[in-house]
């Protein structure tokens, strides 16, 4: 290792959402500086590893407990608190090898990782930045933003006029480079068939599996001419692939996707939530959406994170209203007409473009390799 080479240290975990931007940001430092040393710290969750195994990033998984005002989970938060403040240090000293920590990073991006993270951080002398990934800032979020050296955000009602204003973060492994026949055929679907994307990011979304079952049920033939790639989560593949062999729907459905590139690529029209992460991976693509946003959020953020993409005209946000009875006259009506309506389709791919590039990654990677190389 060189001792002088830049010191990049980045924090989240607990879902997809909060990796995956860290990753998008590493890539562009690596690109930009590849003698720079990364190291990602994640939460014990299995995603996470799976997540960074299959991106070969180096990584930690600190044993941190989210804050949740509960007595017995409180207790929990607490009684991890140390031993995921010493792993972090642990982590980051092995990341320093003697480097400088007054000229290394340690960047937040969400989850119960981060507190920690930037605790043992700002003792060992690391900068912290907070990359607030959502258009409404969680608690999280503005409560490590207080004593952060640099803090990004995209921009929102409530995002405080200090924070500088990015576009989504995307990772280049979600951006497609192909085109939509062979996106199609490495997903192994028809390149020439019209293509739906339905995902509830890596999680899954179980009220949106619900209603694509219940329009497979009651209204399959709006579906004759596509096909259907179904990121569905753990545990609802093999029912979900009854349900589009029962309706006579071509379909791939896939607990989890890493070809993320490609899902987006391939589609012509897609049902999505709209955390940071996927909104971002819509923009990036341009491809026309159905968000519908999560329903047990009381901030609103999802909503919030997929309005400028619905106010430029490239995408219908839809409440979901959790069953399945209820969301086919509203979301299940909407994702018909779009079925339907290509001109319209093709009219929202076009909005895109006055949204400008989904850039965030170039933008975050800039002030850090800059701040960094002005402290040196």
């Amino acid at each position: 290792m060189s001792i002088g080479a830049p010191v990049f240290v980045f924090a989240g975990g607990g879902t997809g959402g909060h990796i995956y931007p860290a990753l998008a940001v590493a890539e562009r430092i690596l690109e930009a500086s590849p003698r720079a040393r990364t190291r990602f710290l994640c939460s014990t969750r299995p995603l996470d590893a799976d997540i960074l195994r299959a991106e070969s990033a180096p990584f930690t998984a600190i044993p941190a407990a989210p804050f949740v005002a509960r007595p017995r989970a409180l207790l929990k938060f607490a009684l991890h608190w140390r031993a995921a403040v010493r792993a972090s240090a642990a982590a980051i000293s092995e990341t320093l090898a003697g480097a400088d920590p007054r000229s290394a990073w340690l960047a937040c991006f969400g989850g119960f990782v981060c507190p920690p993270a930037a605790a043992a951080a700002r003792r060992m002398g690391l900068s912290v930045a907070v990359v607030n990934l959502d258009a409404v800032p969680g608690k999280a979020s503005r409560l490590l933003a207080r004593r952060a050296d640099a803090v990004f955000s995209p921009d929102g009602p409530t995002v405080p006029a200090a924070w500088r204003r990015i576009r989504p973060v995307v990772r280049r492994g979600a951006i497609p480079s192909a085109t939509p026949g062979e996106c199609r055929r490495r997903l192994g679907l028809d390149p020439d068939l019209d293509t739906l994307f339905v995902t509830g990011a890596s999680q899954g979304a179980r009220t949106i599996n619900q209603m694509m079952g219940a329009l497979l049920d009651r209204q399959a033939q709006a579906l004759r001419g596509w096909q259907v790639f179904h990121q569905c989560g753990a545990g609802a593949e093999q029912h979900l692939t009854d349900a589009y062999e029962r309706a006579g729907v071509p379909a791939r459905v896939v607990p989890f996707c890493h070809a993320m590139a490609d899902a987006w690529g391939a589609a012509d029209l897609a049902v999505s939530r709209c955390g940071a992460g996927s909104v971002g991976e819509a923009w990036a693509s341009a491809t026309p959406t159905l968000f519908l946003p999560y329903p047990f959020h009381k901030d609103g953020h999802q909503r919030a994170n997929a309005l400028p993409l619905a106010q430029s005209g490239a995408a219908v946000i839809e409440t979901d209203r959790i069953e399945a009875s209820l969301n086919l006259p509203g979301p299940g009506a909407a994702l018909l007409a779009l079925l339907s309506d290509r001109p319209r389709r093709e009219a929202m791919r076009g909005a895109f473009a006055a949204l400008g590039p989904a850039d965030g990654s170039f933008s975050v990677c800039s002030y850090l390799l800059g701040s960094g190389e002005r402290s040196r």
